[in-house]
């Protein structure tokens, strides 16, 4: 099938089961190639070397620079396909921001769009409150079709202000609900969502006009977060990213039981069942609901909760043991384990 344009037609196979790979993202070949690259050029970035964190720190010294970067994917698809491009930007911003903005590249100007990203840019730095500080529009037409938008952050942390990062057997886990699909996943989600339809289409759920509408809810920021979890002692925490629920094990190889996740928003159940996808490559994928998690002393945790309108929505195990008893980390939420 044809997918780029929205234009729908599942074609015979149109019931097959969807992975996330299939639609042209094979997660672990991209992990293994980030693994190539970063030990390709040493990368030693992390406070604590081990390169795992989302964000880089570079010891300047009585500090540390935080420094991300990171882009809105192929949800620009959806938006070029609807013609609007008024989100994008907040989720620029937001990617950049959850994991610690400025530079897009088009194949041709185009002062309609421009405006709208960059009043999505100007939204999404008021609601992280940062401050942009310029950036770049470069036209490469033999290079880039449509839109491309990217940015970096950059940040300065006291080193008593940084998080351990590891979170520690008999921690509570503290979660905050997501606004939907977020910024990753897009790919599985768009060629789900227009096997048999539009993105023009009108939605069947929720308060949007349209399909497209729904995956181009933007990207919850949670820069509020970081004064309470200081506040209440959070070890680590987790953006619910590219990679759903694994993104846990970035807390530590140990066994993340997860009971009382937020409920998917409608729109995930929709590109389940639209794509026939497992419920397993659906966690392994999205977010689900939640969008960010934080270990914490179990002591803590309802305060944190309390104080930040999250809940405390599962535990931290010792004995890391994965699905296939290989060892590592591991996560296990609603009658998965992944």
């Amino acid at each position: 099938m044809t997918e780029g344009d929205g234009s729908g037609g599942g074609g015979p196979d149109g019931d097959d089961e969807l992975t996330y790979a299939d639609a042209g993202v094979d997660i672990d070949a991209s992990e293994a190639a980030t693994a190539a690259l970063i030990g390709a050029v040493g990368s030693d970035s992390d406070a604590d070397g081990s390169g795992s964190d989302y964000a880089g720190l570079l010891d300047i010294g009585d500090r540390y620079l935080a420094l991300a970067t990171d882009g809105v994917g192929t949800k620009l698809l959806v938006a070029e396909a609807l013609g609007d491009y008024s989100t994008v930007g907040i989720d620029c911003i937001a990617m950049n921001v959850n994991d610690l903005v400025d530079g897009e590249v088009v194949d041709e100007p185009d002062e309609r769009f421009a405006e709208q990203v960059g009043e999505g840019l100007a939204r999404g730095a008021e609601l992280a409150d940062i401050e942009l500080v310029g950036g770049e529009t470069a036209v490469m037409p033999d290079v880039v079709r449509g839109l491309d938008l990217a940015g970096t952050c950059a940040g300065l942390a006291a080193k008593d202000g940084v998080f351990d990062g590891r979170a520690e057997p008999g921690d509570a886990l503290v979660g905050w609900q997501s606004s939907g699909i977020h910024s990753n996943g897009l790919t599985l989600a768009r060629e789900a969502v227009t096997r048999d339809h539009a993105y023009a289409d009108p939605c069947q759920f929720g308060d949007y006009e349209t399909l497209g509408n729904a995956l181009l809810e933007p990207t919850a920021i949670y820069t509020d977060l970081l004064d309470p979890m200081r506040d209440h002692g959070v070890r680590g925490a987790a953006h619910v990213t590219g990679g759903g629920w694994t993104n846990l094990d970035r807390l530590g190889d140990h066994r993340y039981v997860v009971d009382d996740a937020f409920d998917p928003q409608p729109v995930f159940e929709f590109v389940r069942s639209e794509g026939n996808v497992s419920d397993e490559e659906m966690y392994r994928t999205f977010n689900m609901g939640t969008g960010f998690v934080a270990a914490v002393d179990a002591d803590a945790a309802d305060a944190l909760a309390d104080a930040t309108d999250g809940r405390v929505i599962g535990r931290v195990e010792d004995g890391a043991a994965d699905a296939g008893g290989d060892g590592g980390a591991s996560v296990a939420i609603r009658g998965l384990e992944l």
